[in-house]
């Protein structure tokens, strides 16, 4: 999914958007994994009892109320948070997007840029993963997480930093 065209200026290009890495979502499918295997388990073992139908339909109730809570909760919020996060890098600014109720974001633009760093420790290496830091003229250094291949990311925005710059140390 592209970053919706209305948020740029006139003649402004994605150069590249992300969303956090998949690793986030792990923990959420597993939940969704586990509490449906358990849901079902509690609703086969309940029709096995020989109970009233008008109480097995009570308690089939119950079981689906609490499905539905732990899987919005802990399976859909999560996944709906990872998909309305955006990291993106235009030909001028780099923009940070999260929020599902309310939304929250930052812009840096290009020529603020002071100096981009990037960090992972082996487990994100693994993944593919990491920490970009950028430190902006005129705030203290922010921290993007979970960024996927984030040395590639690192160049690029490299790369885009000093292309916009015209700077004679931009790289050839």
């Amino acid at each position: 999914m592209g970053y919706p065209e209305n948020v740029l200026a006139r003649d402004e290009h994605v150069v590249l958007h992300r969303h956090p890495h998949w690793g986030r979502l792990v923990p959420a499918a597993l939940i969704l994994i586990i509490a449906t295997a358990a849901a079902s388990l509690l609703a086969g073992y309940v029709n096995t009892l020989a109970w009233e139908p008008t109480a097995k339909n009570v308690v089939f109730l119950v079981i689906a109320a609490v499905w539905f809570v732990l899987i919005g909760w802990l399976a859909i919020w999560p996944f709906l948070s990872w998909w309305t996060t955006h990291f993106v890098i235009t030909d001028r600014r780099v923009m940070f997007r999260h929020g599902l109720l309310t939304r929250s974001g930052i812009d840096i633009p290009l020529a603020r840029i002071n100096s981009v760093e990037f960090t992972h420790g082996l487990i994100d290496r693994m993944f593919r993963k990491g920490t970009l830091i950028i430190e902006s003229a005129s705030q203290d250094p922010l921290e993007f997480t979970d960024i996927p291949q984030v040395e590639r990311v690192h160049s690029l925005l490299y790369h885009e930093v000093f292309d916009t710059l015209g700077s004679e140390e931009s790289p050839s």
